[in-house]
């Protein structure tokens, strides 16, 4: 590793530990704005709060502005990924997604066609509504080209192309409302104050931004089933006790450069595997070059989740391989507490795995598997983890009596908890 990082690493990092935050007033000039695509499964989610967003801003930020991107990014997953399955997985978390918070989606549905979706272009660039009303419409042609409702997308279509025609067909009634772009969107998104919300994911955080700056008229309640760190779905005794009798397992797939591997694992390990009695397996992968990461949002993770962060030395490919050649004679039931032994110095006291007095501080010589089985071992569990057809790290497989949920990334660790609660609605 380079000197650079091993010393300048502790010392930036120490320092965005150590900075005051002050929450940034987030500019108001350019409103609040959402990009969608129509062929987008995540945009047809957040559609579907639209009407309730404009309904509670202030009415300097009304109307909500919309951008409609008519060209898709192509395949956004990892290189290792097929086009198919990177659909398929869309599919699923959207579907995931919809079920925890109570919205409309068909993942079986498949993509919309795209004569369909040329349809509602024409309708939403030529219907002369206004406000809500358009809005309310926006909901409708998204739901119709999603369910595949050729009917009333042709009738709505003839009606929007006959009063155009009838008006002057340069004429664009929408041009007020909405805004449509060619440039690609791999994923919807909210833009306000020159920063950008994740279409889904982000929604709580732009709403207490919002709020904050009392640009909201009421309370937001957008995400009805949001799990909050630290908090548990269950906690009767007798239901929990029932959880705790089904003797889950949890593989969990990680980056071992990746700071979201100290800060799960640690989080998983104090408030959810004894919590829920959870068995866990943990896998390391090959080095993924996930150490250039959103140094602000790992801090404030952090925070949230009570996990100590910093002063770190962020792991290059040699200290992965040799944290890995550490793990790889070891059972994956026991990896889980030899890993938080070797993460925790590396992210909390700068500790350099390459460097030879740390080296030595954290790993015996002894435990040390050969090279060839360390990297046999790694690639193994590559497989193992893109069997999974999960994208994102860490990922997750849990099975409770025989039923198996896969899901991956710090956006979706609420599916553990979310997953144990619904099998008590089962037999």
């Amino acid at each position: 590793m380079s000197l650079s990082r091993r010393w300048l690493d502790p010392l930036r990092s120490r320092w965005w530990k150590r900075r005051r935050v002050r929450s940034p007033r987030l500019s108001t000039r350019n409103g609040l704005s959402l990009h969608l695509r129509l062929d987008d499964p995540y945009s047809y989610l957040v559609v579907q709060l639209v009407e309730q967003v404009n309904d509670l801003l202030v009415e300097k930020l009304k109307p909500l502005k919309l951008v409609l991107h008519t060209a898709s990014a192509g395949h956004d997953g990892p290189v290792w990924m097929r086009l198919e399955d990177w659909q398929q997985h869309v599919l699923q978390d959207a579907e995931t997604l919809a079920h925890q918070h109570r919205f409309i989606f068909q993942a079986n549905a498949g993509f919309p066609d795209p004569a369909q979706m040329q349809q509602a272009l024409d309708i939403l660039r030529y219907t002369a509504l206004t406000g809500q009303d358009y809005l309310h419409l926006l909901q409708n042609l998204f739901h119709m080209v999603w369910q595949h409702q050729q009917g009333k997308l042709a009738t709505l279509h003839q009606m929007a192309l006959k009063r155009a025609m009838s008006e002057g067909k340069s004429r664009d009634f929408a041009s007020q409302i909405i805004q449509f772009s060619e440039a690609p969107l791999p994923s919807t998104y909210w833009q306000f104050g020159g920063r950008r919300y994740q279409g889904i994911d982000d929604v709580l955080r732009l709403s207490r931004r919002l709020k904050k700056q009392r640009l909201l008229t009421a309370e937001p309640v957008l995400l009805i089933n949001h799990i909050e760190w630290g908090e548990h779905l269950v906690s009767d005794p007798l239901l929990l006790a029932d959880i705790q009798a089904r003797h889950a397992e949890l593989e969990m797939y990680v980056a071992l450069e990746d700071p979201l591997s100290w800060l799960l694992l640690d989080y998983l390990q104090r408030e959810m595997l004894e919590y829920y009695n959870i068995r866990l397996n943990v896998f390391p992968v090959s080095y993924q070059g996930r150490d250039r990461f959103d140094w602000e949002l790992m801090m404030r993770l952090s925070r949230r989740i009570g996990v100590p962060f910093a002063p770190f030395c962020r792991p290059g490919p040699n200290s992965v391989f040799l944290m890995a050649s550490a793990l790889a004679s070891r059972n994956p039931e026991e990896i889980g507490a030899r890993l938080l032994t070797l993460l925790k110095p590396i992210w909390t006291r700068g500790r350099d795995v390459e460097f030879l007095p740390h080296q030595q501080e954290l790993i015996c010589k002894e435990e040390m598997a050969a090279a060839e089985t360390t990297t046999e071992w790694l690639l193994e569990n590559d497989r193992r983890w893109q069997a999974l057809g999960v994208p994102e790290l860490p990922a997750f497989r849990l099975q409770v009596e025989g039923q198996t949920v896969h899901f991956g990334g710090l956006y979706r660790l609420w599916m553990l908890e979310a997953h144990l609660s619904d099998r008590l609605a089962q037999p």
